[in-house]
């Protein structure tokens, strides 16, 4: 079953927001549409992962989080995570994933911050 994410322009951010379950089945969903994002011709300066609507995230997850952060830090792109709900903000934080990727608790905040 494929995830739910949408992804929208904000200026020079794009806000991608998956919802839903971000397990073994459904990361890869999310790997492609941030790819597409990372990799388009004309980047863009910043990448939001909205995660407000994500009621659960795997180990697969995580790893689709690093490899997003370092395809972003290699183009030169901030990226942030933002709204994440509370069983999900404690596995970033177990996973120690906090202390690599800019987490906030608010999109708005998030926006600002890469465009910082």
């Amino acid at each position: 079953m494929a995830s739910d994410i949408s992804i929208r322009a904000e200026g020079d951010v794009v806000v991608v927001t998956p919802a839903g379950e971000l397990d073994a089945i459904t990361s890869p969903d999310l790997a492609a549409a941030l790819e597409g994002v990372l990799g388009a011709d004309s980047p863009c300066r910043g990448v939001v992962i909205d995660f407000s609507r994500v009621t659960f995230c795997d180990s697969r997850c995580i790893g689709v989080l690093v490899a997003a952060y370092r395809q972003a830090r290699d183009r030169g792109i901030k990226l942030a995570v933002s709204s994440p709900q509370r069983t999900v903000l404690r596995l970033f934080v177990i996973a120690g994933i906090d202390q690599v990727l800019t987490i906030e608790n608010d999109t708005r905040v998030a926006v600002d911050t890469v465009l910082a």
